[in-house]
């Protein structure tokens, strides 16, 4: 899918093999700009492109690059549907493309993800220079904080549990039409200063979550895939 000053495209591809996958394509896009208009006549973008904005002023790198996790089937899902409309609309609000790629900030959407892929995220980028130049729209650092009993944040998500005090956040604005699709969605962002300020021992512990006695784990471990396909898994 691609962003254009008419409206949005198709990207190019293959030759459609048959006119039903053509017209099918033809209604998901046509879902696609009807969700687009929703979020632009409730107010919801124009309240919501000023949050977003926060982490982006003046000071701020812009991000060049977007990576998205966990969006469902917005072929048939309205809520998917508007979570992706809201995304191209981030898009074009930043600007993407009109910036230098090499070593350029990087903008994770990731709209109700589990707490685990959150924590993986922090993990692979544990440093105060990678994580300065992340911004993550998601589930808020603030709502799992006060959910979960603090032993079960530092266990099973050390990494949130730490960046915590390293983290400015934003919720997205509340709208009575979008209460299920974006409920509890903030943005953060992570300040150098800020991450220079943690102690010293945040920055040692760089050990790959393993989640070995997590009970409510939101994510599909490799090792539990390969216990799926194993033999002793497919027996009756």
């Amino acid at each position: 899918m691609a962003a254009a000053p008419g409206g949005w495209r198709a990207a190019g591809g293959r030759r459609r093999r048959a006119g039903g996958e053509a017209a099918g394509a033809g209604a998901v896009l046509r879902r696609l700009r009807e969700a687009r208009d929703d979020l632009l006549s409730s107010g919801f973008w124009e309240a919501s492109a000023g949050a977003v904005r926060a982490p982006l002023g003046s000071s701020a790198e812009p991000p060049a690059h977007c990576v998205c996790y966990g969006l469902g089937r917005f072929s048939v899902c309205p809520a998917a549907r508007h979570q992706l409309a809201f995304l191209l609309l981030l898009l074009e609000e930043l600007g993407e493309g009109k910036h230098d790629v090499e070593g350029s900030a990087t903008l994770f959407y990731m709209v109700h993800c589990g707490k685990a892929l959150y924590n993986n995220l922090l993990w692979r980028n544990w440093s105060a220079g990678a994580l300065a130049k992340m911004v993550i729209i998601g589930n808020s650092f603030k709502g799992i904080e006060e959910r979960l009993l603090s032993r079960i944040l530092e266990r099973d998500y050390s990494y949130i549990a730490k960046v915590l005090k390293g983290t400015e956040e934003v919720a997205l604005p509340t709208h009575p039409r979008y209460l299920d699709t974006f409920n509890d969605t903030s943005i953060h962002w992570f300040p150098l200063q800020k991450l220079k300020e943690l102690s010293p021992e945040v920055w040692e512990f760089m050990e790959e979550p393993m989640y070995q006695d997590c009970d409510d784990l939101e994510i599909i471990r490799k090792e539990d895939r390969t216990d799926r396909h194993s033999p002793a898994a497919t027996e009756s």
